[in-house]
C-alpha cells in the first residue's frame, strides 16, 4: 500500500477572505466575523487530524470527514465513507510504524459560506521509505457548526530523475577493459562511486614492461547543463573536460584539454558499443593550438577476462 494514499489531510484555510469597507464590518454577526469564526474552527480541526493522524488513530481521523465524503488517491480506487476511510487508515497504521503527516498550503478558496476549497502539497515522513509527496485538492463543507472534509483529490509529484538514473545508459562501462597489442596495452577499470551519482574511470598505459600513463575520469550529469559531462586529469599534469552524446549504440564525447604546458587541445572521441564486451574506439578532429593532428584509428577495446 503506497503511503502517497494515505495523506487525508485536514487543510487550513489561509488566504484573506475579505474586509469590509465601512462601519457595518464591526456590527455582531457581520460577514466578516462569521468567517473568522469559521476559519478558527477549521484551524482548530487541522491541529487535531494531524494530531490523530501522528498517533496513529484511525477512529478520530475518520471522524473529521462527512459520513459521505469520497477520496481518491493517485493512481487508486476512490474510498467513499467513514467506515470505508477508518477501515483504510486502521490498516495502513497497522502495516506502518511511525508515520508522520506534514503539509504546506498554497492556495485557498472561500466558494460560500459553508464550503471551503484548498490546494497544496502534502507529505508523510518517518517511515523507512523517502517520503511520498503529492499535490492536492480538499472540499471543506460546514455541516450544522462543524467543518467536514467531503473529498481529496490527489496527485503524485513527479519526482525529477536521480542522477544515476541519469547515467545508467552508461552502465556498461563498469568492470575492467583492455586494449592490447604487441608494443603497449591500455588498462581501464569502471566503477560506480558509493552513492552513485558519478562513475570514476581509472587507466594506465603500459609500454614494454614499464608503466607509461595514468589518469583518472570522472563521468557525472550535469544538471545545469542537463547533459552528461566527465572531466579528465592525467598523471603529466594535464587535465580535460568533455560533453556525452548519445546516437543509437554510439557515444560522442567533445572534449577541451589543457596540456601540462598550458597548450588547448579539442578532440572528438567515439565509442561504438558492439556488444557488452566489445568497444570500438576512435578520436578525430584533433587539435593543438589549432594545428590539427592525425585522427586515433580505430581500435578495439576488450572487457578483462580477469574480472
Amino acid at each position: 500500500m503506497k503511503r502517497s494514499v494515505l495523506v487525508m489531510i485536514f487543510l487550513v484555510c489561509l488566504g484573506s477572505l475579505g474586509h469590509c469597507q465601512d462601519s457595518l464590518s464591526e456590527k455582531p454577526g457581520s460577514p466578516d466575523e462569521v468567517e473568522s469564526a469559521d476559519e478558527s474552527t477549521i484551524r482548530a480541526n487541522v491541529k487535531s487530524y494531524i494530531e490523530a493522524f501522528n498517533s496513529g488513530n484511525a477512529t478520530a481521523l475518520a471522524n473529521h470527514w462527512t459520513e459521505g465524503g469520497d477520496y481518491l488517491p493517485p493512481g487508486g480506487e476512490k474510498i467513499v465513507g467513514q467506515e470505508a476511510l477508518q477501515k483504510f487508515f486502521s490498516e495502513y497504521f497497522q502495516g506502518t510504524k511511525g508515520a508522520q503527516l506534514e503539509v504546506d498550503v498554497t492556495s485557498i478558496e472561500l466558494l460560500s459560506p459553508r464550503v471551503a476549497k484548498e490546494r497544496g502539497v502534502a507529505r508523510v515522513t518517518g517511515t523507512d521509505e523517502p517520503a511520498d509527496e503529492t499535490t492536492y485538492e480538499a472540499i471543506h463543507v460546514k455541516t450544522g457548526d462543524a467543518w467536514k472534509i467531503d473529498s481529496i483529490r490527489e496527485q503524485a509529484v513527479a519526482r525529477p530523475a536521480s542522477h544515476y538514473e541519469k547515467l545508467q545508459e552508461l552502465e556498461w562501462m563498469i568492470g575492467s577493459w583492455v586494449d592490447a597489442d604487441e608494443e603497449s596495452e591500455v588498462d581501464t577499470i569502471c566503477r560506480w562511486t558509493p552513492n552513485g551519482n558519478f562513475i570514476v574511470r581509472s587507466f594506465k598505459a603500459f609500454i614494454g614492461d614499464g608503466l607509461d600513463f595514468e589518469g583518472t575520469q570522472v563521468i557525472g550529469w550535469d544538471p545545469a547543463r542537463e547533459t552528461i559531462r566527465s572531466w579528465t586529469f592525467d598523471s603529466d599534469g594535464g587535465f580535460g573536460a568533455g560533453r556525452w552524446t548519445r546516437a543509437g549504440n554510439e557515444w560522442t564525447v567533445s572534449s577541451l584539454h589543457v596540456l601540462p604546458d598550458g597548450r588547448r587541445a579539442s578532440s572528438t572521441d567515439i565509442y561504438e558499443l558492439l556488444d557488452q564486451n566489445t568497444v570500438r574506439f576512435q578520436s578525430i578532429a584533433r587539435q593543438v593550438d589549432g594545428e590539427l593532428l592525425p585522427n586515433i584509428k580505430p581500435v578495439t577495446v576488450v572487457r578483462s577476462t580477469d574480472e
